[in-house]
């Protein structure tokens, strides 16, 4: 069986990482995932509840502790639910099978004559008086998990599949739960000087100007190029960091220019070559139609910048960061500081909430290396908006080209996606660097070009592969080998760009053939549950009804199955278009085979329908001679809360499918409908994202 095993269970095959049973009748949950806003720790609490038998007020999760929870690697790519939502079924319903069996045993009768109401035993419904926490011995715990104890099924639900409310959320409202507000004893505030590129080189630093700008008392710590202010007065080293780049002296800083922010720069760059999909050359014959669609550089814009908390006392280095993966970034910090893993503990505290790999890593290095120069101290870093804007790892750049070769009738008998982009991953477990790893003397070598394999969804090619009906689809990538700034993960990878391309196409398909977009779809599409889903979003936005092409006033609508293996997501957007565009309302269905919680469920979709609109619309990095010249919000503008339009939402039950991750799957499809409704109001068509003013008044000439 353990070949099956989901990959978290065969990391951490013993019981007692996963749960505990503690004196105050609770129940210890342990999984190395975290929260990050998607509500993952209520919705794997729910899993544990219902097959221990346990109400869910008696689990207390603990999540993100590399001395105290399971090693699950990061949270990311929606496979939280998937991977370790499994893990914790085929965990819970292991052990509640162990402890019936012995019981069974010390009672003389079956198995099956036992029950559980809130932890404790009945025999045919009689009590027995024993409970969880009075017959659980050490050897439930000791041995290793099997899973072979089957889960219960889907009909004997009754905390799955319920909306249960976020435990956290109080604190969060009252500004109690975030990394950003905790204190810890001997604590001193840290502010960096940012070397400006990989490979300068600090010259001078007029330290006696900085001083007399802080006003107080600061220790300036300084290790090869990476340039620290600590003191116990925030606003002092504060003042400090702001003054610094002013009395720094570089050599050796890169630098850029314009062209380098647009995905086009790449056609021309140095790439490793990569093809999947049917073998042969595209097919020539048939009417031949192609299109070039882009996304820019982007930054994650979480609401609250990096920040991080670093002690090292008595050999031992003990980090807080609201990191994505605790063991990974322990691992990376023991590496950095020639630290064995053991002298390190990374704990997980909850930030503003970030979808890929941000600044929250690079935080934790800069609190580490302080930490290390000053020992019996707590570090605490926090970085600046502009350096958050300026340093963070942003989400690459991103252009696809799509061409098909049409029958008579105007359908694909050849799909051809090219694929232009750099590196969608680069966390420091796939080669990637962190920042003041950089400046620290010996500087590492450059990273080298990566993305995830197709088996792990793919990085620039993911979704780019077409699920319709094509006679033969491929796709040729081409990963730059280097990219002007520093990228890694961001919300849905290379997902929002090639489905953005991959659904405005099939509309502009659909145009040519002379066919309704949604039919000319569903005339491609034999998959029942992406047919399912259309068919709802359509009936539900009255699509049948929908005003002609150039009135003003657009309805789009786009689908896809996130990864191609993950849930699927369908919507459309209607806007209006004046000076901007408008959204006015947004229709989603979602089918993500066995839902948690549903109220989290619906937040996920939402959220990323929110999200992907302001990356659609307003959202761009842009570079200077100096690098990332978008610091503040003035320059790297994002949907504002009044800009939000009515969302109708439907996940579309299916309890008898195995759970699918949601935390990204209307993220394409967003960008897409947004697209094509664009189209649908104005008569021309923007395939470059963002879809701004300038670009709509310049189709429009």
């Amino acid at each position: 069986m353990s070949d099956t095993l989901p990959l978290s269970i065969l990391n951490n095959r013993r019981m007692d990482r996963w749960l505990a049973f503690r004196p105050d009748r609770t129940v210890r949950l342990a999984v190395g995932k975290v929260e990050i806003g998607q509500g993952v720790l209520i919705a794997l609490s729910q899993i544990a509840a219902e097959e221990l038998d346990v109400a869910i007020d008696r689990i207390d999760i603990l999540s993100g502790d590399t001395a105290a929870a399971p090693d699950e690697g990061s949270t990311s790519s929606s496979q939280s639910i998937e991977m370790s939502g499994r893990s914790v079924r085929l965990v819970s319903a292991e052990l509640r099978a162990r402890i019936l069996g012995r019981l069974a045993q010390r009672l003389n009768c079956a198995p099956e004559d036992l029950s559980v109401e809130d932890g404790v035993f009945l025999q045919g419904g009689a009590p027995t008086g024993h409970d969880y926490w009075n017959f659980a011995g050490a050897e439930d715990f000791a041995a290793e998990i099997t899973g072979t104890a089957p889960p219960k099924p889907p009909g004997a639900y009754t905390v799955v599949g319920q909306p249960v409310p976020r435990r956290d959320l109080a604190a969060k409202v009252t500004g109690a739960a975030f990394i950003h507000d905790m204190v810890r004893p001997d604590l001193l505030h840290a502010r960096i000087l940012r070397q400006p590129s990989r490979g300068a080189k600090l010259e001078s630093l007029n330290e006696a100007a900085i001083r007399r700008v802080a006003g107080r008392d600061i220790r300036i710590v300084r290790v090869g190029d990476f340039i620290a202010f600590v003191g116990s007065d925030e606003t002092a080293v504060q003042r400090a960091a702001d003054a610094a780049p002013a009395h720094a002296v570089w050599s050796g800083v890169r630098v850029l220019t314009a062209a380098q922010q647009e995905a086009a720069w790449f056609r021309d760059r140095p790439s490793d070559d990569r093809f999947i999909g049917d073998p042969g050359p595209p097919l020539e014959t048939g009417t031949i139609v192609s299109a070039t669609y882009s996304r820019p550089y982007v930054a994650h814009a979480a609401l609250a910048p990096s920040c991080a908390l670093a002690e090292y006392r008595n050999d031992h280095l003990s980090v807080w960061s609201h990191t994505q993966g605790v063991y990974p970034l322990r691992n990376s910090l023991a590496a950095i500081l020639g630290l064995e893993r053991e002298q390190v503990t990374v704990r997980h505290a909850q930030g503003a909430g970030c979808y890929g790999h941000n600044g929250a890593d690079d935080a934790a290095l800069d609190a580490a290396i302080i930490a290390m120069q000053i020992p019996g101290s707590c570090i605490r870093v926090q970085w600046r908006r502009e350096e958050e804007f300026g340093f963070e790892p942003v989400g690459t750049a991103h252009m696809t080209r799509l061409r098909a070769a049409l029958d008579e009738s105007g359908r694909p008998l050849d799909w051809t996606a090219e694929v232009w982009a750099g590196s969608h991953v680069q966390r420091p477990v796939f080669g990637g660097t962190m920042l003041a790893h950089e400046a620290l003397p010996p500087p590492p070598p450059p990273p080298r070009a990566n993305d995830p394999t197709e088996a792990n969804g793919g990085g620039g090619t993911r979704n780019a592969v077409p699920l319709y009906d094509f006679a033969a689809k491929r796709v040729i990538h081409h990963l730059a080998l280097e990219t002007p700034v520093r990228t890694s993960s961001l919300r849905g990878l290379g997902a929002l760009p090639n489905v953005f391309a991959l659904e405005c196409f099939m509309d502009e398909l659909a145009e040519r053939a002379g066919v309704d977009p949604v039919a000319y779809r569903l005339s491609l599409l034999s998959d029942p549950r992406a047919r399912r889903l259309i068919e709802t979003v359509s009936d539900r936005c009255a699509w049948a009804s929908r005003e002609a092409v150039g009135s003003g006033r657009g309805l789009g609508l786009a689908w896809s199955r996130y990864k191609n293996k993950a849930a699927y997501a369908c919507v459309a957007v209607e806007l209006e278009v004046d000076r901007d565009i408008m959204l006015r309302r947004i229709w989603c269905a979602a089918d993500a085979g066995l839902v948690i919680n549903p109220d989290g469920a619906r937040n996920q979709l939402e959220g990323g329908i929110i999200h992907a609109a302001s990356m659609t619309l307003k959202e761009q990095v842009t570079l200077d001679g100096e690098g990332i010249a978008s610091l503040d919000w003035d320059h790297y503008p994002i949907l504002r809360f009044s800009e939000v339009p009515e969302i109708d939402t439907v996940i579309i039950p299916n309890p008898d499918q195995p759970t699918l991750g949601m935390g990204e799957c209307t993220f394409g499809p967003t960008a897409a409908a947004i697209g094509n409704a664009l189209y649908h109001a104005l008569g021309v068509r923007i395939r470059d994202m963002p879809l701004t003013r300038e670009r709509i008044a310049a189709a429009l000439v």
